[in-house]
Parts: C-alpha cells; sequence; structure tokens
C-alpha cells in the first residue's frame, strides 16, 4: 500500500468489523487527516494508560486526495468525491495507469487499498466514515444512506442528521460504497465536521471517529470520554435534530456563480430571498428552510443545499 496514502492500520486482537476512516477526500480539508494522524497515536498510548482496554475489529485511516493536499487545492482536475459512480469505476479499471488523470489514480489508489484490507481481514462487516469540512461556518452535521444501520451511526454522532442529500449529488463515496460494491456487508457514513479552517473542526473529527467505534463495537461504551459526545452535542445546540433535502444548486462550467455574503450552515432563509447571483441573475430560494455548505470558495460543483428543519435537538 502507498505508504503516504495510508495514515495508520491497528488490529485488534478480537475479530470485529473494519472500520475504515476517509480524511482528504477534498485538498482544502485537512482536518480529517490531522484527526486521523491523532488518533493513532491515542490507539498505540491507549492500552498503557488503561490496561482494560481492548479493540475489536481492525481500523485503516487513509488520506484522500494526495496531491489536492499538498497543493491545499479542493481538486486538481475534478472533485474526486463526485466520481465515485460504477461506470466510472469500471472505466478507471480498464484504462492504463499511465493514461490517468490526477482524480482517476486517486481514486484508483484508495479503492484498492480498501480491496486489499478487505481481502486481507475478510471482514464480516465494512464501515466507511469519510470525513469533511465546509467553507461556512454554522454547525456540524453528518450524512448517511438509506441504510437502517447508516442512520443510526449517523445519529450517534450527536450532530445534525441530513437525510436525502444524496438525492441532490452524484459520485460520492456514500453512493459507491456498498455491499452490491464492495462484495461483502458495507456501511457508509459522511461527517462534517465545521469549517475548514477551524481548529476544533480537527477535535470534533475525532470524536465522531471514537464515537463511531463505539457505535460499531469496535470500543466498549465505558472506554469513551463523555467528552466526545458533549464536545459534538455543544455544537449542535438549537440546531435540527434531522432534516430533509429541499433543493441543490448545481453550479455548471461558466455560470459565474457567487454566493451572497455572511451566510452560514442552518441559516434560515425565507422564500424569495435571494442566495446568490450567476450570469442569468438573482437566484432566489424556492420555499422557506435552511441553507447548508454555502459555497465559499472557487472550486467545487454545488452552490448551496436547502434543507427542511424535521425535528430539533
Amino acid at each position: 500500500m502507498n505508504s503516504d496514502r495510508v495514515i495508520g492500520c491497528h488490529t485488534g486482537k478480537d475479530r470485529g468489523p473494519l472500520l475504515i476512516a476517509l480524511g482528504g477526500m477534498h485538498g482544502n480539508e485537512p482536518a480529517g487527516v490531522r484527526a486521523l494522524e491523532q488518533f493513532f497515536t491515542l490507539l498505540e498510548i491507549e492500552p498503557s494508560i488503561n490496561p482494560e482496554f481492548s479493540f475489536c475489529g481492525r481500523f485503516v485511516g487513509l488520506r484522500g486526495n494526495l496531491k489536492a493536499l499538498r497543493r491545499e487545492r479542493r481538486f486538481i482536475e475534478k472533485d474526486l468525491n463526485r466520481q465515485w459512480t460504477p461506470e466510472n469505476v469500471a472505466r478507471i479499471r480498464r484504462t492504463p495507469r499511465q493514461d490517468l488523470e490526477n482524480e482517476d489514480l486517486e481514486l484508483l489508489e484508495v479503492l484498492e487499498c480498501i480491496e486489499e484490507q478487505i481481502r486481507d481481514y475478510q471482514p464480516a462487516k465494512m464501515v466507511l466514515l469519510d470525513l469533511h469540512t465546509t467553507t461556512a461556518t454554522g454547525g456540524i452535521f453528518s450524512i448517511p444512506t438509506d441504510d437502517p444501520e447508516s442512520v443510526r451511526i449517523a445519529v450517534e454522532l450527536h450532530a445534525p442528521v441530513i437525510k436525502g442529500l444524496l438525492r441532490g449529488i452524484r459520485g460520492t463515496t456514500l453512493h459507491y460504497f456498498n455491499t452490491e460494491n464492495m462484495g461483502v456487508r458495507t456501511v457508509s457514513v459522511t461527517f462534517e465536521a465545521g469549517q475548514h479552517d477551524d481548529e476544533l473542526s480537527v477535535n470534533r473529527a475525532l470524536a465522531a471517529i471514537t464515537n463511531c467505534m463505539r457505535t460499531i463495537g469496535c470500543v466498549q461504551a465505558q472506554h469513551v470520554e463523555n467528552r466526545h459526545d458533549e464536545l459534538l452535542k455543544e455544537y449542535s445546540q438549537n440546531l435540527p435534530k434531522i432534516a430533509e433535502l429541499i433543493m441543490t444548486h448545481p453550479i455548471r462550467p461558466g455560470d459565474q456563480f457567487r454566493m451572497l455574503p455572511n451566510y452560514h450552515n442552518f441559516q434560515h432563509v425565507d422564500q424569495g430571498e435571494v442566495l446568490a447571483v450567476d450570469q442569468h441573475g438573482k437566484i432566489k430560494a424556492p420555499e422557506e428552510g435552511c441553507i447548508l455548505m454555502p459555497l465559499y470558495q472557487e472550486q467545487g460543483d454545488d452552490g448551496f443545499f436547502l434543507i427542511r428543519p424535521l425535528e430539533f435537538f
């Protein structure tokens, strides 16, 4: 395996799930990578601090888009987290490596790392946790698939759960990493830890990794400190516990999209409120709701998401 891509690998004495955590799928989102680097250090010293600590299963941390991480850019040629479709993966597999574009090669190497872990460990179940951050401030959230276990893990991360978001985009890790494509029972969840440059985003990603491990049985509940729960709950105060997607505003080449300033995650917007402008004019909210992931960076294919809160903490 590529030593630059693999942050760490920890295998417990007892069998359990294979947990794959991805950081830096977007190169301008280093918080997940930093959290994983710290987590593996903590995991190695934990048994000496707590002799009763035990780990079940295998935990692997991977860096996503290596070249984009080095350049601190979202991507080099195309968004790596929009390439995970079965058709695109099949195209990449049959293309000679020397002919692949940057994100094609990154995708192939990530996939090969994960498939190698499946072959080596032969787990009964794999869980994929994809760690991200956003350009805007205003809250953390988790994104599950329609799989009930994915929803259960997302809820236990103690962050707002956004349902239906996968309908508004294509080709994410959540779309691809499932039982059908991986040949082993597979559950995927995405966690958004906060704003890109917020130092606390690293701590929140650490807490999410810990809580995910507890939920899927890698570590025992009594060995997880309450501060992990409290950190996430504190940042989720007054936010919706569950919300659903209303719409996504896609950006097309040449749109000259510009988000109006000072919007933040979960900010309430009224029907008809002007949210952004492009070459066609003003872009208005089609209905009342809350804004999510307003785009305040040069690269990106989604201008913003509009969600409808269903239940509050």
